[in-house]
């Protein structure tokens, strides 16, 4: 055998070797390897979660920022270009999925299908470049520079969650979502804390480069103890937090898989509300015989191609459909309260809780639209120039004034999210309210078999775990989903399936730590290590 010594020093010598061409280059070969290295992370992300390559390519990260030291102005410049770089490989085979919402209407849209695919990455890249940048500004020659890079992606990865109305798909943090055990953190941290931690792990092989040999070995070993820690916390979470289930609360998902076509089209009001009725009473089971056994009826996002409350016959047959005692939780796009006669311009994208009387109990209206789906922004001036966004709905879709909870008869009260607002941390934040249940309505058919509607789920599930709250999922294509508490899928149907789905609602388990305290814990963890980089930063430049 080998002695351990000089096995360490061939393996040692040969990641020497790697790191040193990536470190040393410059021009398109350097751009090349950001650029495939940042594609090779998507891999990270559903369906996929190969996170175990992220110990490759955050590591090339770090190389390339050291990189950057002999570029001019301190290789801020050059850090921020690898990152764009690595940001634009990362975003473009992870978001490729928002083609497909350009395909819907090829005739008018077809055309921005590349602008689509290239362009909102080359848009979301520059974050991930000002994080490198920032990390640059911080950087040193030891294992902090790790600290550095975890620090300013997570600032960066936080502003592409904020700045206009925010972003934050696959944000790195999802990395260490899978397998659940390791979720389990982001009850405590929540996606923010899960993103710095995500990134100090994978990035620490970087140092085994360093001269200093033996000590350059204790951020990778610290990296394993912080996922086996992470583990350990999870499984004894999940072990101790079995699924509990209402008995009283019946939930039936309805699940029509509708072309797209249809839910834009006036005219197929009658064969959509047939599909819709016909599958929401559809027996599954000779103990499930329709939806007399169900206590809530849950349809997916913007289920109408009509104005809902305004069609009396379809109201009517919403509540012959009913039973006594069950409810409908259903999307649909709502006109805004206007005069008789006065025609309607724009309208909102709305949550309706509906009687078996067939009477509107409740609406929620979306608050966060999505940028160029349901709104252009400065919308004026991209209307005169003649744009408009995917849904056709001109001036935009009305966003909704304020989050709340409603009240669910015979049910515990639920907090309502339209499609992507699940993808946001911050739209769960209640304040004091504590709702019993999330339910998220959205329509993923806008981009087919793809694995975008399987990061939505990601996302979605991460929700759950963060507030400790059972979520219920209903999509027109799939996925639709009954999530525990913890992140358990408890029920499911496929992406593509047509049917319905038959579960009961799990329980909430108490407030979590970070539903307690939002983002602080991440924030903490971000000031200390820019804190630890900033000072050994500053000491050795002192003479």
């Amino acid at each position: 055998m080998m002695p351990g010594g000089i096995l360490d020093g061939i393996l040692g010598g040969k990641l020497r070797a790697a790191a040193l061409s990536v470190i040393l280059a410059y021009g398109w070969r350097r751009a090349l390897i950001a650029f495939v290295a940042g594609a090779l992370s998507s891999l990270a992300m559903a369906p996929f979660n190969a996170w175990p390559v992220l110990f490759i390519t955050f590591p090339v990260a770090v190389w390339l920022i050291d990189g950057a030291g002999a570029g001019r102005f301190n290789g801020l410049p050059s850090a921020a270009i690898a990152g764009w770089w690595f940001g634009f490989g990362y975003f473009v085979p992870g978001l490729y999925w928002i083609g497909y919402a350009f395909l819907v209407d090829a005739a008018n849209f077809g055309w921005l299908l590349p602008f689509a695919v290239c362009g909102l990455p080359a848009y979301l890249a520059l974050f991930t470049a000002a994080g490198f940048a920032l990390a640059r500004a911080l950087w040193g020659r030891d294992a902090t520079r790790i600290l550095a890079l975890a620090s300013a992606l997570t600032i960066a990865e936080w502003l592409r969650g904020h700045v206009l109305t925010g972003f934050p798909w696959n944000a790195f943090g999802y990395a260490l979502t899978e397998p659940l055990a390791l979720a389990q953190t982001a009850s405590l941290i929540g996606l923010w804390g899960m993103t710095f931690v995500a990134v100090a792990i994978f990035a620490s092989p970087a140092v085994l480069i360093d001269s200093k040999a033996r000590r350059s070995r204790f951020a990778p070993l610290a990296a394993l103890v912080a996922l086996a820690v992470m583990g350990i916390y999870g499984a004894v979470r999940l072990s101790n937090n079995p699924t509990q289930q209402l008995a009283d609360v019946k939930l039936r998902i309805m699940q029509p898989n509708l072309p797209q076509d249809d839910r834009f089209n006036y005219a197929a009001k009658a064969a959509v509300m047939r599909r819709y009725l016909t599958l929401s009473d559809r027996a599954t089971s000779p103990q499930t015989s329709g939806v007399r056994d169900a206590t809530i009826l849950l349809w997916p996002e913007s289920a109408f191609p009509f104005f809902l409350t305004r069609e009396g016959d379809a109201m009517a047959q919403i509540a012959e459909l009913l039973p006594p005692g069950t409810v409908l939780i259903t999307g649909a796009v709502r006109a805004p309260d206007l005069p008789p006669g006065t025609p309607i311009r724009r309208a909102y994208n709305s949550i309706y809780l509906i009687g078996d009387d067939g009477g509107i109990l409740s609406v929620y209206d979306k608050l966060h639209l999505v940028p160029f789906g349901e709104y252009l922004p400065f919308q004026a001036l991209m209307e005169k120039l003649g744009f408009e966004q995917l849904t056709k709905v001109r001036g935009g879709f009305i966003p909704g004034t304020r989050r709340k909870m409603i009240d669910v008869p015979h049910a515990p009260p639920m907090l309502p999210l339209i499609c992507y607002e699940a993808i946001f941390p911050s739209d769960t934040a209640v304040g004091d309210e504590r709702p019993g249940w999330i339910v998220n309505l959205t329509n993923d058919g806008w981009f087919g078999i793809s694995t975008g509607p399987y990061q939505h789920l990601q996302q979605a599930r991460l929700r759950a775990v963060e507030q400790g709250l059972p979520l219920v999922r209903a999509a027109n294509t799939g996925v639709s989903a009954v999530i525990d508490p913890v992140g358990r899928i408890v029920a499911s149907l496929g992406l593509g399936e047509e049917g319905v789905l038959d579960a009961r609602l799990p329980a909430a388990l108490p407030r979590t730590f970070y539903g307690r305290a939002g983002d602080i814990p991440a924030a903490v963890l971000v000031a200390l290590a820019m804190i630890v980089a900033a000072r050994r930063r500053v000491r050795k430049r002192t003479p």
